[in-house]
C-alpha cells in the first residue's frame, strides 16, 4: 500500500476498509456463535412452557466467558491490532450471538401468557443476577489466574485496581 497522506479523503478511505473488516470479523464469529448455541438449545431439549433450561444456560456460561475473555485481554494489552480482532471474533461475534437476552425476553413472555408469572420473574432475575455474578466469575478467575504466582500466565501484567494491594 503506498504511504499514506492523512488527506481527508484517504482517511476515510482507511476507516471504511476497517470498518468493513470489522463487520466481516463479526459476521464470522456471529456464524459460530449462533451456530453453538443452535447446538445447545438441540441438545437440551424442552417441552412448550417448561423452564428455558437451554437459554440459560447459554446465557450464564457467555457470561462467564465473556468476563475471561475481556479481562485477558485488558491486561494483554490496548484494544488494537489483533488484540482488538479477537476481542470482535470472540466477544462481540461469537459470544454476542452465542448468548441470547432477546430469547430470555420472548421466553419469560410466553411464560407469563401461559400463567407461570412466578417462573417467569425468577427466570429473568436469575439471568440478569446470574449473568453480572457470572460475568464477575469470569473475570476474577482470569485476574487470579493472570497473578504472577499462577504460572504460565503469570507474565500478565497485574492491574493494581484488582489484586486490591494498590502496588
Amino acid at each position: 500500500m503506498a504511504a499514506t497522506t492523512g488527506a481527508p479523503g484517504e482517511v476515510i478511505g482507511r476507516r471504511r476498509r476497517r470498518h468493513a473488516s470489522d463487520v466481516a470479523i463479526v459476521g464470522v464469529g456471529g456464524l459460530f456463535g449462533a451456530a453453538a448455541r443452535q447446538a445447545v438449545e438441540q441438545a437440551i431439549h424442552r417441552s412448550p412452557n417448561s423452564f428455558p433450561v437451554a437459554t440459560l444456560v447459554v446465557n450464564l456460561a457467555g457470561s462467564v466467558v465473556l468476563g475471561v475473555l475481556l479481562e485477558v485481554l485488558a491486561r494483554s494489552g490496548g484494544d488494537t491490532g489483533r488484540l482488538r480482532d479477537v476481542r470482535l471474533v470472540a466477544g462481540t461475534g461469537f459470544i454476542g450471538a452465542f448468548t441470547t437476552y432477546s430469547t430470555l425476553a420472548v421466553e419469560s413472555d410466553l411464560l407469563v401468557r401461559a400463567g407461570h408469572v412466578a417462573t417467569a420473574a425468577g427466570y429473568v432475575a436469575v439471568s440478569v443476577v446470574g449473568g453480572l455474578v457470572g460475568a464477575g466469575l469470569g473475570i476474577a478467575g482470569a485476574a487470579r489466574f493472570g497473578h504472577p504466582s499462577a504460572g504460565s500466565m503469570g507474565a500478565l501484567p497485574l492491574d493494581p485496581d484488582v489484586d486490591g494491594t494498590g502496588a
